[in-house]
Formats: structure tokens, C-alpha cells, sequence
């Protein structure tokens, strides 16, 4: 196991690293070791209230700067990212559980979601509009809300809030951010970076704690005027209702289907299907959560899963050379998927592999890779997001039968399906309702400068993250008529 020292007991308010107004703190614990790694101020609403009064105070000013100095800024900020990619990454690992590769992976991309906010807020554009009358000109012109209030998860701790952070501030929007206590450590070390770029006082704020106190008061108080949301279902709807009334952006659950049809490449879907359901342990939304496969190939499919799992999915010490995946981040979590598992089991589904906590290890969160056949469509696994290292088989007839029990589920935010007949893929496509498709690829495919979201009538939420799709809900349309 390897260790950092404790991180700095401090957020970020108006313009200065502080602690929390009562004094109190929590223990941040390493989901690997189990070892202490950092104590956190223990935010409280006055807390939150203290960041949105700064952020209110820093907004004209901020909103007033040409988008070429904003994006300049935001530029600084990635410039800070890629000088301590190495620090970034180990405390990515230490803080959240997952392999260094990943969290290598994860700053990578966390570099470019700060670069494409400063480009995409210097093509924000209005537009000039028609008028009834003769002489007059009508410019629409694109305006920042104010204060966005952005609250974060615990399974991306670094690309999550600049998936949201950035385009809010690249166009214009000052930010108070909470982020999930779990990875608390690892948004400290984010938000060094930001201050380091030598942003304007008030413009970005960190306020740490309990996201049932300071992530309600960011979402329910009137100094915030749009909210950004990525997490739970569960709880954007709760953040949903706090914020009613103003713009928002919620990116929440998935249990997306990979689909496997008879005409399948069956060893790019085994592959893609590995990724799809063990990458960060299988805690990311667009994990493969249910695996539909069509009746005529699933014993051989089946087969190449289990065989790859056994011989790639290296369960151990995420900072271990050879580990590919890590413990899971949080007890919440762990329960869950001991929860799923029986129940399929009880249900009548078939253990291929894994199936039970691992033991050896320092701390009960590592979960053993699990395969599961002959899963029943009416199981928790099938039914919930598992958010865990599973890949759970249901057995499907057709392609119709698929489109059904994809439709049939309440989550709607991603897809994949593989299919050598580009029609059926498009009409997949085009019948099921999730907010992103990807044909002959890993459920966990995606790229940052593309929007991403659920469907809606669907339980994944409203809005679009990656490229310009924050931006377009944290700003709204001025009318502007010259006579």
C-alpha cells in the first residue's frame, strides 16, 4: 500500500483555504488500506451559505470578462492539472480505490475537460434574429445565470465536477462545489489546482461535508441560480425538488443494457463486455449492468466472458503492479452487491464466477469479479443499478424482445448493442429510449466533447454534460431590440 501525508484541513470560501465555521471535521479513511489519509472540515449550511454569498459578490465582474480571458483562465487551471498529474493520480487511488492506471487515466481526461471548456466558452455564441418592424435589429445574446451550484460523486471524484465546474465558469458562472465525503481528499487536491490558476476572489468555492446539509442549502437557497447534479437517482430527485424552479442539469443513474444478438462478434463483445462491467469495479453509470443476449449464443458468450475475467480482472492493492481493479470506494456500496447477488441466486441464476466479498485484504470492500447466468428479468440486478463489479447474463430471444426489456426499465441514459447488421443496430438505436447509443462498442465508451444524458420520461435525469451541453443550460437567452 502506499501513503501520502494528510491532506490540509481546509475548504476553499471567498478567496481563502478555511475551516468549517462550528470547527468540526471528519476522518477521511483509504478504502484500500482502511488507513487515514485526511481530516475534512465538516461543512454546515452557514458554511454553504458563506461560499454562495462570495460567489454572489464575485458574479458581475466575473460574467463582465470576455470569454478570452475566462478561457485563458480555464487554461491555467489545466496547466496546474498537468504539473501534478503524478501527485493527482496517487491521491485518486489512495482516495477512491481505483488501479493507478485508471486514475492516470482520469486526470488525462480531467486536463481535457478543462481545455475544452476554454475553447467551447470562446464559441458560445447568440444570434441575430428578425424583426417585425423595419430599422429595428434584434441580438439574442447569450448570458450567464449567476451562481451555479455543482455537487459531485465519489466513483469520477476528478472528471465528474469539471464536467460541470468548468463550462459554468468558462461561461461566465461563479461555483460553489460540495463534493461526496468519500473522496473528499481527492476534491481538495482538484481544487488546489483551480486556485492555483489565480481566479478572481468568490468566483470558485469548496465547501466539504454532508451533502444531505451542504448539498441541500447549495440546491435550495436563492443565491444559486442553476444547479449541476451527477449521482443516484435517489438523490437527484431530492436535489431535483430543492432546486425546483431553477435551471438544472442532472446526470443520474443508468442500468444500461449491452446487448449481444445471434450475428454478434462474439470476441469484440466478450472484450467490450469486460470493460463494460469491471472498469472502476463496475462503479460508473454507464457500467454493463445488464447483459441482454440472444438465446443461440449466450453459452458461448457466457464462456468468453468468464474466461477473460479469470485471466485480465486482477483483483488486489490498487497501487500494485498487475492490479486492474481495486476495492469498491464506500460500505453502501459493498452491501449492495451483496444484496443483488443473493437475490439473483435465490431468484435461480447461475454463479459462473466470483460471487462473495474477497478475504485477505485490509479492508471488506474488495468484491471478487462476479459472472452470473440465467439471470431472471425480475431480479434486483436486473432491475436496479448495481453499481458493482458484475457482469449479470439474461437470456433474450430477438432483437424485439431486447428493445422491450431495455424500454421496460425506468433508467434510460445508456446503450450498447453488437450486431454485424447495421440496420438492426440503427433501428435499436432508434426504438429504445437512452440518451446515448453505442453500437459495436463498450457501454463504457464515450467521448468528453459529446453530450451526454438520459432520455427523458426516464429516471437518468435532465440536461446534457460533456462539451457545450452545460453551457447551454448555465446561461440563458438576453433579447436585446436597437431601434
Amino acid at each position: 500500500m502506499a501513503s501520502k501525508p494528510l491532506t490540509k484541513n481546509a475548504m476553499f470560501v471567498d478567496g481563502s483555504w478555511t475551516a468549517a465555521a462550528a470547527g468540526e471535521t471528519f476522518t477521511a479513511l483509504s478504502p484500500s488500506s482502511g488507513e487515514e489519509i485526511g481530516q475534512l472540515p465538516q461543512g454546515s449550511r452557514e458554511d454553504a451559505q458563506r461560499a454562495i454569498d462570495a460567489a454572489n459578490r464575485a458574479s458581475d465582474a466575473w460574467a463582465r470578462l470576455t470569454a478570452f480571458d475566462r478561457a485563458a483562465a480555464m487554461h491555467r487551471v489545466a496547466d496546474a492539472i498537468e504539473q501534478r498529474r503524478d501527485e493527482l493520480a496517487h491521491t485518486l487511488t489512495l482516495d477512491q480505490g481505483k488501479p493507478l492506471h485508471e486514475s492516470r487515466d482520469e486526470v488525462e481526461e480531467l486536463i481535457q475537460y478543462w481545455r475544452n471548456a476554454a475553447e467551447d466558452g470562446k464559441r458560445l455564441e447568440g444570434r441575430l434574429a428578425n424583426s417585425f418592424t423595419a430599422g429595428k435589429r434584434v441580438l439574442l445574446v447569450r448570458r450567464p445565470r449567476g451562481v451555479i451550484g455543482v455537487i459531485t460523486p465519489w466513483n469520477w471524484p476528478y472528471t465528474m465536477p469539471a464536467e460541470l465546474i468548468a463550462p459554468a465558469l468558462a461561461s461566465g458562472n461563479t461555483v460553489v462545489w460540495t463534493p461526496a465525503s468519500s473522496t473528499a481528499v481527492a476534491a481538495v487536491a482538484l481544487a488546489q489546482c483551480v486556485v492555483e490558476a489565480d481566479l478572481p476572489q468568490g468566483v470558485f468555492n469548496l465547501v466539504t461535508g454532508p451533502g444531505s446539509v451542504v448539498g441541500d442549502e447549495i440546491a435550495r437557497n436563492p443565491g444559486t441560480h442553476g444547479v449541476g447534479f451527477i449521482g443516484s437517482t435517489e438523490t437527484g430527485r431530492k436535489v431535483a425538488e430543492a432546486a425546483a424552479g431553477k435551471a438544472a442539469v442532472l446526470e443520474l443513474g443508468g442500468n444500461g443494457p449491452v446487448v449481444v444478438l445471434e450475428d454478434a462478434d462474439l470476441d469484440l463483445a466478450a472484450e467490450a463486455t469486460v470493460s463494460a462491467c469491471f472498469m472502476c469495479a463496475g462503479q460508473s453509470c454507464t457500467a454493463g449492468e445488464r447483459l441482454l443476449v440472444h438465446k443461440d449464443v449466450r453459452e458461448e458468450f457466457v464462456a468468453r466472458v468468464a474466461a477473460l475475467v479469470a485471466e485480465r480482472v486482477i483483483l488486489g492493492d490498487p497501487f500494485a503492479d498487475g492490479t486492474t481493479m481495486g476495492p469498491l470506494n464506500n460500505a453502501g456500496v459493498a452491501e449492495k452487491m451483496d444484496e443483488h447477488v443473493a437475490d439473483a441466486l435465490e431468484r435461480g441464476a447461475q454463479l459462473i464466477h466470483g460471487g462473495e466479498r474477497a478475504s485477505g485484504y485490509a479492508t471488506n470492500l474488495y468484491w471478487q469479479p462476479t459472472v452470473l447466468d440465467r439471470v431472471p428479468v425480475d431480479s434486483l440486478v436486473a432491475l436496479e443499478e448495481t453499481f458493482g463489479p458484475i457482469a449479470p447474463v439474461v437470456e433474450v430471444g430477438s432483437l424485439d424482445e431486447a428493445i422491450r426489456l431495455t424500454n421496460a426499465s425506468e433508467y434510460g441514459l445508456l446503450s450498447a448493442i453488437f450486431t454485424r447488421d447495421l440496420a438492426k443496430g440503427l433501428r435499436f438505436a432508434d426504438e429504445v429510449r437512452t440518451g446515448w447509443v453505442n453500437i459495436n462498442d463498450s457501454s463504457n465508451y464515450w467521448e468528453s466533447h459529446l453530450p451526454f444524458g438520459g432520455r427523458a420520461g426516464t429516471a437518468s435525469g435532465i440536461g446534457r454534460v460533456g462539451g457545450t451541453g452545460p453551457m447551454e443550460s448555465f446561461t440563458e437567452l438576453q433579447t436585446v431590440v436597437i431601434s
